[in-house]
Order: structure tokens, then sequence, then C-alpha cells
């Protein structure tokens, strides 16, 4: 029988230790700042901006959302951008993605200060993760390896692909499975006999948003299972990327989706804000008092 990776637990167990150090930064006099910078209307972007807005102010953060229209210009999203860098009350920036039509998202994450990129997505944090150096992590991938740890399922050594290359998700992820002493193979739509690939894996993970994509045939019997994808069905009910309940009886364990490795990655955007604020401070971090 499978065992079900409780991804919402798993988070509240984050957010909770999260919290527990934020009181700490603050009894040292900091404050950890987040800035949220959301354009345009999109329905979802407006949904994850409230999860993660409320989320980081339960676990004691100050929040500050900026909504501009979608009709600004590049340049004026760098000049709030610059402003936000130069704000010594924000230890954390946040771009929602997507960006409205016409706006460059590239040179928009480029143009954050890294020590406040929470999402690690600018070069100096992409880099920093390959060579193992000290930076901050993209949420998805970092909130996958959590949730792998919390439920005690071992990494090193095992075989691992990867169903997906985007700079989200499959190749930080596949760096962080590298750093720790996995053998990854990173697969996509034009891998020749994908099923067959995924089949290897000890630990597989899809990442591709294409609705039920892996099947039981895919899967190895005792696998551990990642499901990153969520897609809207025609009915209105969401669904990752694995066909859950068909894979349910051939994996060791799976995450659902809802409720995987969704609600790790807030938790993990709220852990990696965290972190910024006490490096900016001179603090380790790993030694506040997480209680």
């Amino acid at each position: 029988m499978s065992r079900i990776l409780d991804g919402k637990a798993a988070a509240l167990a984050v957010r909770a230790e999260v919290a527990g150090r934020v009181r700490a930064l603050r009894a040292r006099g900091v404050v950890p700042g987040l800035a949220v910078v959301l354009v345009g209307d999109d329905a979802a972007s407006q949904v994850y901006v409230r999860n993660k807005d409320r989320a980081a102010a339960e676990a004691g953060f100050e929040v500050r959302t900026l909504r501009r229209p979608a009709s600004t210009s590049q340049a004026e999203l760098l000049a709030l951008i610059d402003e936000l860098n130069r704000d010594l009350l924000v230890h954390g920036i946040l771009v929602q993605l997507p960006l409205p039509k016409g706006l460059v998202p590239e040179s928009v994450l480029e143009r954050l200060d890294p020590a406040k990129d929470v999402d690690g997505l600018t070069a100096r944090n992409v880099a920093a993760l390959w060579r193992g150096e000290e930076g901050l992590v993209p949420c998805t991938p970092a909130g996958c390896i959590e949730l792998l740890d919390r439920n005690g399922i071992a990494i090193e050594g095992k075989r691992v692909v990867v169903i997906g290359r985007s700079q989200l998700v499959g190749k930080p992820l596949a760096a962080l499975f590298l750093a720790r002493n996995a053998t990854v193979t990173v697969a996509h739509s034009r891998s020749r006999d994908l099923a067959a690939i995924a089949r290897e894996a000890e630990i597989l993970v899809a990442a591709v948003g294409r609705a039920k994509l892996v099947r039981a045939s895919w899967v190895r019997p005792g696998a551990t299972v990642l499901d990153v994808g969520i897609n809207r069905l025609e009915d209105g009910r969401l669904c990752g990327d694995v066909d859950f309940h068909e894979v349910l009886p051939v994996a060791g364990a799976i995450t659902p989706v809802p409720g995987g490795i969704g609600p790790m990655t807030i938790a993990m955007l709220l852990a990696n804000t965290a972190r910024a604020a006490a490096r900016r401070a001179g603090l380790a971090y790993d030694g506040l008092d997480a209680g």
C-alpha cells in the first residue's frame, strides 16, 4: 500500500519552525520584511498572492503587497524593483509570475538584489546552487527535498528521474538531488521512450504541466513519486502530472494534488525570507530558536 506524502502537514511544521525563528529575530530587533510585486489581474496569481500574504503574516513577517496594473511599463517595473532593493525594511522580494504580455520577466528577475531574491531565480543564486555555495534556493525544488527528508525517504545513492527541465523546477531540483549524492536523469518532452526512462527511477518527479501524463506503467514498483504539476480539468477539478489513482497502488510513496508539493512551496518561501533577514543581520539562521 502506497504512503501518501502529506504536504500540508509538513508545510505546517516548516511554517511553525519559521515562526519560531522570526520571533527570535524580532527579539534581536530584526523584523523580516517581504515585498510581493503583483502586476496585472491574473486570477490564479491573485489567489497565490493572497495565500502567500496570509502565510507570511501568520509567521510574523511584515508583508507589503505592491499591485500594479497590466499597463505598467518595463521601465516602471524595474524602477520599483530598484526601490525595493534599496529599502532596508525589505529582506525578500517576490515578483509573482507570469507577468503580463509585453514585460520581460528575465530582465525583471535579474534586476533583483540576489540577497533578496527569495525565489532563487537570479543568475547569482542559480550559480551558487550548482557550485554548492551559499545562496537562496528556488522554493518548489527546496520543498520537494524538505518533504522527502521529513518523511524519512533517503536520497543518497538513489536513481532519480526528473521529468521537466524548467528553470523554476526541473533544473534546480536536479542540482539539489546531485548535491545529495543521487544519480540524476533529467528527461523532457523530446526524450525518447520517456516511459522507460521513468521506470528506472527510485524517486520520480513529474514537473511538466501535462495532466495525468505519468501512468502506472511508467512507475517502478515501490518508487517514490513527487507530482509537481497542477492542472485544471474541464470539470474544474485540479489534478497533477501523475494519474494519482492509477499510480497509487504501484508507488511506495506519492504526493497528492492538491495538498502535496504546493503547500511546501509557500513554506519554503517563508524560510528563504527569514534566512535572508538573518543573513543581513549577520546571524546564523539555523542557530535561531525555532521553538
